[in-house]
């Protein structure tokens, strides 16, 4: 019924969104372009229509009553971010002690303009060893979805410029706060 239901709503607003499943029990799937807080609920209707157990890291101080269950039970991992403790090194520990673990990531780090994206998504999907989703919200053509699949080479600039070319007919609500795609 929830997938029924979350079909007919992304439908209702003119969304049509495609699934490739992943390869294997484990990902790190890329949602780009990051521009809109509408991002997160389109997301979560994407989750619920596919069946996708699909996880997001946020702070973990955003995890706090009354809000706690509604962000866990969204597939929400707390990260601490206060203090050094290495997010990668948390996540790769997650990743290790689940059967099957599929995280969500905004390479941006941000819903604002960035000059580059943050390389921590790159860093996990390789010390994890698992494969990356390409994820898109396009609002220029009203799509979602995770349509592709690729296993990082461990070169960055090949990696980042076989994403780059996949994302580049992808809009967000916004898309002059597009991050480039680029690492620091």
């Amino acid at each position: 019924m929830t997938r029924r239901l979350a079909g007919l709503i992304l439908g209702l607003f003119g969304w049509r969104s495609v699934f490739a499943a992943p390869p294997g029990p484990k990902s790190v799937v890329l949602v780009y372009p990051h521009t809109s807080n509408w991002d997160f609920p389109l997301g979560v209707l994407f989750r619920a229509k596919h069946r996708f157990a699909i996880h997001w890291a946020g702070k973990d101080s955003l995890f706090r009553w009354p809000l706690r269950g509604v962000f866990l039970w969204l597939g929400g991992v707390p990260i601490n971010r206060r203090e050094r403790t290495g997010m990668i090194a948390q996540l790769t520990e997650v990743f290790a002690h689940r059967a099957s673990f599929h995280l969500c990531i905004t390479p941006e780090g941000t819903r604002s303009k960035t000059d580059h994206w943050k390389s921590g998504f790159y860093r996990l999907a390789l010390a994890a060893k698992v494969p990356v989703g390409l994820g898109f919200i396009d609002y220029g053509r009203k799509r979602l979805g995770v349509e592709r699949w690729i296993t990082l080479s461990g070169d960055e600039k090949r990696d980042l410029a076989l994403i780059g070319a996949y994302y580049a007919d992808k809009a967000g609500l916004y898309p002059d706060k597009a991050g480039d795609i680029r690492f620091r």
